[in-house]
């Protein structure tokens, strides 16, 4: 199954290439791999909340938003060289916008490994890496960044 079809079996579809905050591109392709630019929760232009985890917003609801997040760096890769042409998924870089004592940073990212594990498979087994930070662009609660493995 084609991880687009994979994607549509999960209620999902790819949104729009979200616009860049400021001078960058979405992704970036050099040589088999496929880096994105970091991946804010924006659902139709909006984003889905703001705010620190673990004060104004929950770790559940931001483990969707990671969620949302990766749907967003899975439009830039399509953009850049089709979902379907994705080899493996190879890192995952989250960030969480953290109130002084939160410490479940690695239950945040879990949203997006396990949403890449839902549509990649095997494929998507990933290294990761998950960092609490004070503030993040338009005081999103998380950042979700992927980079990818391409058929060549």
């Amino acid at each position: 199954m084609s991880y687009l079809a994979k994607l549509e079996q999960l209620g999902y579809g790819l949104p729009g290439v979200a616009k860049p905050l400021a001078s960058y591109v979405p992704a970036v392709r050099v040589g088999n791999q496929v880096w994105t630019s970091g991946q804010l929760p924006i659902v139709e232009g909006q984003l889905k909340a703001t705010g620190k985890v673990g004060a104004e917003v929950s770790a559940a609801d931001a483990a969707e938003y990671a969620r949302i997040a990766v749907l967003n760096a899975l439009a830039a890769i399509d953009a850049e060289v089709g979902l379907d042409n994705v080899s493996r998924v190879l890192k995952v870089v989250g960030f969480v916008a953290s109130a002084p004592d939160f410490v479940e940073q690695p239950a945040v990212i879990n949203g997006a490994s396990d949403f890449i594990g839902e549509v990649f498979g095997d494929a998507g087994i990933h290294a990761r890496s998950a960092v609490g930070v004070a503030v993040l662009p338009k005081d999103s609660p998380v950042e979700i960044e992927v980079i990818v493995e391409v058929k060549e």
